[in-house]
């Protein structure tokens, strides 16, 4: 198994776009993403940053409850 390729923010909040989140605030270099479904909010931070280490974006992908794939598929 090979290496993932490194996300920016940039691209991490546009992935984050499609599917239903909207920055909701922006503050230095981090952007706050949120998603409203039924009584619940999920709130993500993600630095706006060129390249996100693997763990941040680990981070990144378990708070927002999306998949791995829609990350690295739609950002090829």
């Amino acid at each position: 198994m090979g290496r993932r390729r490194v996300l920016s923010g940039a691209e991490v909040c546009e992935t984050l776009r499609s599917q239903g989140f909207v920055e909701v605030r922006r503050r230095g270099s981090h952007v706050v993403m949120q998603k409203r479904t039924g009584g619940t909010t999920v709130t993500v931070p993600v630095p706006d940053h060129d390249e996100l280490k693997a763990g941040t974006l680990a981070s990144i992908i378990r708070q927002s409850g999306l998949s791995k794939d829609l990350f690295f598929k739609a950002n090829r």
